[in-house]
């Protein structure tokens, strides 16, 4: 792969939005902002987030005094209102060695009541009522329960964002979710796509695991939670 392609991922979001996720993509009126529906991620982007007409386009897509959620080095312009700042890390999982797990099972829309408790209950990110939507979502269960999971997210080209990494805390310690996240690799590289994933900075377990297992470090992207203009911009 030739380092231009690894560019997508500078700005994932975009790149997914007019790639494989163009399906879902809501468009700013110039054409130079989209996010996802709100019932199956929080995620906006910019074209080009150097360009102010970017930034009125994504505002002018979310409404006045919205909040909107993007990702990446971004500096918003004045008059937008940072609400959450979240360090991140952006790993690359190229060097991961996949494999399916016999033991887990493809999830679907039927299983969101469940999949949203688990998430509730460990706060792995972002997970909506469409969000199994967006790509493979696999799930463990023991004795009926979902006690596992980990799915896609973003879908830049050439490559998809490992998610929704999440173990029960009674059933941690066992392996699941390095499991999971080896299976869903399979199914990405199935296809041709590299697997990557994003991680917060301070969650030092869930990064020390992505390292053990051969991800590495690519960049360090800020998570915003930003409010758009109350007025005209």
């Amino acid at each position: 792969m030739s380092p231009e392609a690894l560019d997508v991922l500078d700005n994932p979001v975009w790149a997914a939005l007019t790639g494989p996720h163009r399906a879902f993509a809501e468009h700013g009126p110039a054409g130079l902002a989209a996010r996802y529906p709100r019932d199956a991620s929080p995620f906006a982007a910019l074209a080009d987030p150097r360009d102010p007409r970017a930034w009125a386009d994504l505002a002018a897509l979310a409404g006045p005094g919205e909040g909107v959620w993007v990702t990446g080095l971004l500096t918003p312009p004045p008059g937008w209102e940072t609400v959450a700042a979240v360090p991140g890390v952006q790993l690359d999982g190229r060097a991961v060695r996949a494999e399916a797990a016999p033991e887990a099972a493809p999830l679907g829309p039927g299983d969101v009541p469940e999949m949203l408790e688990l998430v509730e209950l460990t706060r792995p990110g972002p997970f909506m009522d469409r969000t199994v939507e967006l790509g493979t979502y696999l799930g463990i269960r023991h004795e009926g329960r979902l006690v596992a999971m980990a799915g896609e997210r973003m879908r830049p080209t050439g490559w998809s964002e490992i998610s929704a990494v999440c173990t029960h805390p009674d059933h941690r310690g066992r392996g699941l979710a390095g499991r999971l996240i080896r299976a869903v690799a399979a199914a990405v590289r199935e296809r041709g796509d590299s697997p990557f994933l994003h991680a917060a900075a301070e969650n030092a377990g869930a990064v020390r695991l992505y390292g053990s297992m051969g991800f590495t470090l690519r960049r360090r992207p800020d998570f915003l939670g930003l409010r758009t203009p109350a007025g005209e911009v």
